[in-house]
């Protein structure tokens, strides 16, 4: 009687231990499973993701096949075998960032922005979300992940331009003039010149040639006045007819000169078969320090350029019978 409790111990034993270990291997491969699905999707993903080993050596020990489609075919393979890639593909104003992102000096809770250099030579924006891997209070690896945004990139900066460009004539805008306006009379000391411009007659050609006609003159006085920009120099539309040119750095001889030089060109005898006649009325006023004199700057540019367009009215004639190119 013994022996067959003793057996039957051994068999209900067995049992639990069989039931014991499929409950086991059942999750050892669910764990499997999951972790090949993980895995799949990591490899499949379009973002680019990565494991970064800082210490003991610097090296990556996994970076997505993605990074070949985004950054160039051979990228993945060139990233395997050469660990300083990402500071040599870096944009140079961006460097800065994965400096101080591999040597834990970065807000890793913020997506770095940054520019990468794909294997053909271009740049592409990038957003990375970044985690650092800590030892002994040391960050010894990384792992992230980076998402081209060059799209998002593009659309805010077609925004940002929106914002500050006048749509009719791609000049700058009054919203843009008056920022500068200000930043030149409360915080930034400068030589600072105003050149007014007024379009002449822009009636009379919206009235006998419609005004679509008026439009284009308009954008062809913002062709001519344009080619006078430059770094120092921007050109903005702040109303219908009216047209603003914001000279840094110049002394008053220099803008003297230039004056001649735009009332030469915009008095209108240019005038070729194919372009519209371009006369503008146009004054000027100089200080060698912008602080605080900005808007009696604007006063006294505008007061010389009525006076230019009533010395204008006496001795010149209205376009009357002439016929502007369409």
């Amino acid at each position: 009687m013994g022996i067959f409790y003793f057996f039957s111990g051994i068999v209900v034993g067995i049992c639990f231990w069989k039931i014991n270990d499929k409950r086991k291997y059942n999750n050892w491969k669910a764990k499997i499973e999951k972790e090949d699905i993980m895995f799949r999707l990591v490899e499949s993903s379009k973002d680019i993701v990565y494991r970064y080993e800082v210490k003991p050596q610097m090296r990556h020990s996994y970076i997505s096949p993605s990074a070949d489609h985004i950054l160039g075919d051979g990228m993945v393979k060139e990233i395997y075998r050469n660990p300083h890639v990402p500071l040599e593909i870096i944009h140079p104003e961006d460097y800065d960032i994965m400096f101080k992102k591999i040597t834990g000096q970065i807000d890793y809770s913020k997506p770095l922005i940054q520019r990468m250099r794909c294997l053909d030579g271009t740049y592409k924006w990038f957003e990375e979300y970044a985690t650092p891997i800590y030892e002994q209070g040391e960050v010894v690896a990384i792992h992230g992940i980076i998402r081209n945004i060059d799209e998002k990139v593009r659309l805010r900066q077609n925004l940002e331009y929106q914002l500050i460009h006048d749509a009719l004539t791609e000049v700058h805008n009054r919203f843009y003039f008056e920022q500068k306006m200000d930043e030149f009379d409360t915080k930034v000391d400068e030589a600072i010149a105003i050149i007014l411009c007024d379009l002449d007659e822009l009636k009379q050609v919206n009235d006998k040639y419609g005004h679509k006609q008026g439009d284009d003159l308009i954008k062809e006085a913002g062709k001519l006045l344009n080619a006078f920009s430059s770094p120092y120099l921007t050109v903005s539309r702040i109303g219908g007819d009216e047209f603003v040119l914001l000279i840094q750095g110049m002394n008053k001889e220099e803008i003297e000169e230039l004056y001649k030089r735009m009332s030469s060109e915009l008095s209108g005898n240019e005038q070729s078969e194919k372009d519209m006649a371009v006369k503008m009325s146009i004054g000027y006023a100089f200080v060698p320090s912008s602080l605080g004199k900005m808007t009696a700057l604007f006063k006294e540019a505008d007061d010389n350029m009525y006076q230019n367009k009533m010395k204008k009215k006496k001795n010149t004639m209205p376009y009357g019978n002439r016929v502007l190119a369409k």
